[in-house]
């Protein structure tokens, strides 16, 4: 369940970083869109535990998840934008 449940908080994670940072260079689908904001989950957890938000087995949640994957948009946007 735990599987499911991180899908479904990377999905919404995902859309609300689309949503805040919109762009014509941003992945799109429902695939990339929860695999954007697991990486943003993963992102945030390990800055959050840099920092010491975090202590070590605690999750980022949503809006630390949302924050992560808004921060890879953004480093995907600079990688596009170079390139072109």
């Amino acid at each position: 369940m735990s599987i499911l449940w991180t899908i479904l908080i990377g999905f919404v994670a995902g859309l609300l970083a689309k949503m805040l940072f919109p762009g014509d260079r941003e992945p799109s689908g429902f695939i990339l869109t929860t695999v954007l904001g697991i990486v943003g989950a993963v992102v945030a957890n390990y800055l959050g535990r840099a920092v010491g938000f975090y202590d070590q087995g605690a999750g980022a949640g949503l809006i630390g998840s949302t924050v992560g994957a808004f921060i890879v948009l953004f480093l995907w946007g600079l990688m596009t934008k170079s390139k072109r």
